[in-house]
């Protein structure tokens, strides 16, 4: 499959998830070193579940349409749900295969989320 699906490209174009989250209750960030892509999430819990998600972000387009779709789906999530996420239900999630060398990129928002404590 092409790394540059029709799917990741949309997301990338397009996030919905992209921007900021005035009142949200967890600030997570990560950053690759080895590319300079960044990541900041924003996330706004109600009920002991994700109510809203948004992020922002500088770097590749895996980087940020990986963000955007690891977003869609915590959506009403615990946050022991997502941190019980890795890196094998963000590859089923992003329906594509990631090349070794963009795996970190691919990986970004999900390092981001397993910081939440």
């Amino acid at each position: 499959m092409n790394m540059y699906h029709e799917n990741i490209l949309e997301h990338c174009k397009n996030p919905s998830n992209f921007g900021n989250l005035s009142n949200f209750n967890i600030k997570t960030h990560a950053h690759n070193p080895l590319c300079g892509d960044e990541i900041e999430i924003k996330i706004k819990i109600e009920k002991n579940k994700i109510k809203d998600a948004k992020f922002t972000a500088k770097g590749c387009a895996i980087s940020l349409a990986s963000a955007d779709i690891l977003l869609d789906n915590i959506k009403n999530k615990s946050i022991n749900d997502i941190k019980k996420l890795n890196e094998k239900d963000l590859l089923k999630f992003l329906e594509v295969e990631i090349n070794p060398a963009r795996m970190n990129c691919a990986l970004l928002a999900l390092n981001a989320l397993q910081k939440i404590k």
